[in-house]
């Protein structure tokens, strides 16, 4: 018997008023690996997470996680799913335990909470108030809380923003330790390194479409070159410099110079470097390097995701936002019957 995909989504969209946030969405999650929702800000991937998780209603469209539709099914699919939100407030005076006991009052049959800290790695910090974790451990926190269903599907929004690296390396380990014991995860992030390292497949979206799906290898090749060069030149040179010399797959423009994608980065690196003298110029900043995933996510939208970022607190301000639609999704969660 063929298992079903742990996530089956056709021709979902989803409106508010004239804007489309979520434009005919196929995707299709195996079960047992780890998928990533990638795309800059206003993409809809926020929107259609909040779809997968019954948060949200689509305006059109089929969904099944599990092998069920949420309609007919929405009890028996929270007990089966974790969530961890962007934005999760957690009660500052309850302890670490307490926490997670009050969270396994809401399953039928929850784990251990034991088991769930060790999961997450705060059996040191069971009796600390909430307000006195750190960062990195109020995420693991949510995590914990997220996981004490023991669910087969867990959806994590952004899991690591606003961790300093070490906090978010060791939240990678956690992530993967839960992979290997055989979850689904679906996650989006900011950090492209995160998803390199962490998922299976990857879905890349923008303008409310995915543009893009592969492994993290497969979309790298789409690039056309496995080699970067970064160039700069005084006084500046036009694109068709570089464009059409023997080796360059690709020449996309960026603040004070090009991002080449290039085959055989030690015969075409001193054809870039003549072509700029035969011009009469001389380079300002150069940099080589090997292709990486940002690479891709720059070529698809025209925006590193990683610069994406920084803008996301203004986008909190716009009320067509991914992420003000997503506060508003989860105060509405409460409603019976989603």
């Amino acid at each position: 018997m063929v298992e079903p995909a742990a996530i089956r989504t056709r021709a979902l969209v989803k409106r508010f008023e004239s804007i489309t946030a979520v434009d005919g969405v196929d995707l299709e999650v195996r079960a047992g690996e780890c998928f990533g929702l990638l795309g800059p800000n206003g993409a809809g991937k926020t929107t259609t997470m909040e779809i997968l998780e019954g948060l949200q209603r689509a305006t059109s469209g089929d969904v099944e996680l599990l092998g069920l539709p949420w309609s007919g099914h929405a009890t028996e699919l929270r007990a089966r799913i974790g969530i961890q939100l962007q934005e999760t407030e957690l009660y500052d005076k309850l302890s670490v335990e307490e926490t997670v006991r009050l969270f396994r009052s809401f399953y039928p049959r929850p784990l251990p909470v034991d088991e769930v800290l060790a999961q997450v790695d705060l059996i040191e910090k069971r009796a600390a108030w909430v307000e006195k974790l750190s960062g990195g451990q109020k995420q693991r926190l949510a995590i914990a809380c997220a996981l004490v269903s023991d669910p087969e599907l867990l959806f994590l929004d952004e899991p690591t923003t606003g961790l300093d690296p070490a906090a978010r390396r060791a939240l990678w380990e956690i992530l993967r330790k839960l992979r290997a014991g055989g979850r689904t995860l679906l996650l989006t992030t900011h950090y492209m390194e995160e998803a390199e390292k962490l998922c299976d497949r990857i879905a890349i979206m923008r303008k409310g479409k995915v543009i893009a799906l592969g492994s993290p290898a497969e979309l790298i090749a789409r690039l056309g070159g496995e080699e970067i060069i970064e160039i700069g030149c005084e006084p500046p040179l036009p694109a068709e410099a570089f464009a059409t010399l023997e080796g360059v797959a690709a020449c996309l423009p960026e603040p004070g110079g090009f991002r080449l994608s290039v085959h055989e980065l030690h015969a075409t690196l001193p054809r870039v470097l003549e072509e700029v003298r035969r011009r009469g110029a001389r380079p300002s900043r150069l940099a080589t390097r090997t292709a990486s995933l940002d690479d891709v996510f720059v070529e698809l939208t025209g925006t590193s995701l990683g610069a994406d970022e920084a803008q996301a607190a203004a986008a909190t301000a716009d009320p067509t936002s991914d992420s003000k639609r997503g506060r508003k999704a989860r105060r509405d969660a409460a409603e019976p019957g989603r």
